[in-house]
Order: structure tokens, then sequence, then C-alpha cells
């Protein structure tokens, strides 16, 4: 059966409402990625594997996003997976520092509390997340998508940048019960936020759009996960996805840590450290999104090129953290990483403007399950990134006699997936006629249990 509904879309106020909702999932997430990555590295000097899983295992708990964002196309309303995603994230990122805390005094009791806490983490991104994306594609009318898109992680950018500042100085002097508080102060603004920014925009703000309900005759979450995976712009897509993130993802959780160790920074200036990356991320952003508005409607692939440059800068910077590695202190830090982070952005804004085309691209009534996949595969490359990046600095320091080297040793490998990430751009936008051959269905664990 097919249920229709006529409203409006989505204007400029309703994006930005929208915007505000991803400021503040980012606000909690960059506490729980890297400013508790940071401090279980380096104040409790445990190894740097151990969040590297830990953050790995959210990510893999969100490998379900498809199925949540299948629930919320067949269910007819997006805002009640927003919100009790929302409130399940805060509870979680609570958990987790207070399980940081804990490792403390009791490492193996806080190892077990913290592995649950970033499950409950993992479940309210994915079911906010997915749900806010599907909700800015559907609702939005097609001319506004990619300057939607732009706004949405702009905000978002400026909540990593805002909350990386505050925290950072909130943080000081650094203790492990401020720690706690500093987050659930966080947690608790930006769960409040977050619920008046979507109250009531389904009602009053929606594009024509088509919600498919399916039986359990007709196939349900399976078939229409097979659907979407046999669309040819999805998979190229997908595979993007899953690689560019894999060479964001290797850097994310050694970053803190190199500016501890090599560079000497406490806490609260490694995270302010993030801030300035992430306010590279903005202006990068900005910048994209701004000349995409002006020149890319008359331009075929401007998209698709100003990706595919990002990464190759993206690259250039990872290989400059590497030089920075050798050279030491007397290196500029700060402008090498926020020119990472201006690159990262310049190749994100440009990706999520054609996520945000491709998410209703195909049958009507996917779009949920589309950003579900997208998602998902951006969950595994994070999960394993993040992980394959700590381990491998964790084995460098081993073989390696100065933590210099070994640091230098890491990053040029993330380099490189990145190059590789942008000969995956040239596909997006392709098409099917030019699709690769590639199996009829991902990896069983992508598809989650009905």
């Amino acid at each position: 059966m097919v249920v229709e509904t006529e409203q409006r879309g989505l204007g400029w106020l309703g994006i930005v409402r929208l915007g505000l909702v991803q400021s503040a999932l980012g606000a909690i997430v960059i506490l729980t990625t890297s400013t508790l990555n940071r401090v279980m590295v380096v104040e409790l000097a445990l190894p740097a594997m151990l969040p590297g899983a830990l953050v790995g295992w959210h990510y893999a708990v969100q490998m379900s996003r498809p199925r949540w964002g299948y629930g919320s196309d067949v269910g007819g309303s997006r805002v009640p997976w927003i919100i009790g995603g929302m409130m399940v994230l805060a509870a979680g990122a609570v958990g987790a520092a207070a399980s940081t805390a804990l490792m403390g005094s009791s490492p193996l009791l806080g190892i077990a509390t913290a592995i649950i806490a970033f499950s409950v983490i993992g479940a309210g991104v994915g079911a906010a997340g997915t749900n806010l994306l599907a909700l800015l594609a559907t609702a939005t009318a097609p001319s506004r998508k990619a300057a939607a898109a732009a706004i949405v992680w702009i905000m978002m950018i400026f909540g990593f940048v805002l909350t990386a500042s505050i925290a950072g100085q909130m943080l000081e002097p650094f203790s492990l019960s401020r720690l706690i508080v500093v987050t659930t102060i966080v947690s608790t603004v930006a769960v409040v936020v977050a619920s008046l920014a979507v109250w009531g925009i389904e009602r009053t703000h929606a594009t024509p759009t088509k919600a498919v309900v399916e039986t359990d005759e007709g196939g349900g979450f399976r078939e229409a996960f097979r659907e979407v995976w046999a669309e040819g712009q999805a998979r190229r897509f997908t595979i993007f996805v899953f690689v560019s993130m894999l060479a964001y993802s290797a850097q994310d959780l050694i970053l803190e840590p190199f500016a501890g160790i090599i560079y000497g920074f406490t806490p609260g200036e490694s995270t302010s450290l993030a801030g300035i990356q992430n306010g590279g991320v903005l202006l990068g952003m900005i910048a994209t999104a701004v000349v995409g508005t002006t020149i890319g409607k008359s331009r075929a692939g401007f998209m698709r090129l100003w990706t595919v440059g990002g990464c190759i800068a993206s690259a250039m910077a990872l290989a400059a953290l590497a030089a920075a590695a050798v050279v030491g202190p007397s290196w500029p830090l700060e402008p090498t990483v926020f020119a990472l982070g201006l690159a990262n952005g310049a190749f994100a804004v440009a990706a999520i403007g054609s996520m945000m085309t491709l998410a209703s691209a195909g049958r009507p009534g996917r779009e949920g399950t589309r950003m579900g996949l997208w998602g998902a595969a951006q969950a595994i490359a994070f999960g394993v990134g993040g992980f394959l990046g700590a381990a491998a600095l964790d084995g460098a320091r081993v073989i390696l006699a100065e933590v210099g080297p070994a640091f230098a040793l890491v990053f040029p490998p993330e380099a490189t997936l990145f190059v590789v990430a942008a000969i995956c751009a040239t596909r997006v936008g392709k098409s099917d006629a030019d699709d690769m051959k590639l199996p009829a269905m991902p990896s069983a664990e992508l598809v989650a249990a009905e």
C-alpha cells in the first residue's frame, strides 16, 4: 500500500532547524570520540587500541542503520526516531564518561561498563542520524537539496567547533569528575535543543512524499534492502563512502594523542585543537557551498570534481602531518591541522550534496533505507579505520624506539586511502551502463535481522 502526504516542502528556516539537530548530535559525538579517547591514552596511559576498539564497537552497532531507516520509511514519522535517538545517545555519552573515570581506579570494571555505554551511543547515533538525513532528503525540494546539505553539515561542524572550544575551557583544570560533569551538561543541552528543533516540523514542513508500507508477504525490510543494493548509483556511492570514511577515521583517533605526546598539549589544548581542525572543515564546507551555488548548476560534474580535489588535498595534509612527526614541536601543527580540516570539509560537503540527490533516486519510499545503507557503510569504515589506525600506532611504537617516527609511519597509509577515495569519487554520478561488476548483495552482516 502507498500512503501519500500533501504538505509543504521545507523552507530555509526548517532546514536550519534540522541543522540544529545535527549540531546537537555533533556536540555529543566529539566528546565521546575525541576527548574520551585522549584521556584514556594520555591521562590513564592505556593502549590506544582500547578507545579504538570502543569507538569501533559503537560503529559496529550502527550496522543496523538500514533497518532503522526502513522503520521510519514504513512508519510514516521520523521525528520520534530522532528525539528517541538523541536521548539514547546522551545517556550513552554520560555513561562513557563515567566508565572512563572508573578505569582510573578499576580498569576491568571501567572497560566492561564502557562497552555497554558505547553500545548505547551507537544505537543513539544510528537512530537519530539516519532518520534526520532521511527527513531532510524527503522534506526538501530538489532545487534546495544541495544547499540544504551544506547548511546542515556546516551547522554540525559549528557544533563541533563550539563544543570543543567551550568544553576545552570547562575541562580546565582537568579531573575525571569534571569530565563527567561537562559531558552531562553538554548532553542535556543537546537533547533539549534537538527536541525543540524538530517539534512539529513534520506537520508543517514536508514535500509530497510516498511512504511504501510493506507487509511480511511483500518482503519487508530484506526485500527493500535488496532493491536498494540493486541500484547501481546507490552501490557506487556506498563504495565511495566506505573508502573515504576509512581514510578519514584512520587519523581521527590518533590526532589528539599525537598532540599530547609529541607537542605536550594538555587535554583542554588538544580538545581545542580538534576545534581548529573542525574550524577548517567548516570553512571548507562554506567555500564549497558558495562556489557550488554560483557555478555548480551550470557545470556538470562540478561536485564530483570538488570531491576528488578535496580527497587529494586531504592526502597532502596527512603527508604534512607525517613530516610534523619527524620534525617535532617546531613544526606548525595548528596550520597543518587546519589545512587537513579545510580539505576534509571540501570533499565532504560536495559528497553530501550528491547524497541528498541520490537518496531520492530510484523507487519512492526508500529514502530512509538508502540513507541507512550509506550510514552503515560509514559506520563500518569508521569502526575499522579507527581501530586500525590506533592499532598501527601501538604496533609502530613497539617496533620503533622513538614515538615521533612511529606517528610518521602511520600517517602515509592514511594519505594513500584518500587517493583511492578520489579514484572512487570519479565514478559517483556515472550511469548504470558504466557500472562496475559488483556482487548482487553485500555481506550478510549489513542486513539487520527483522
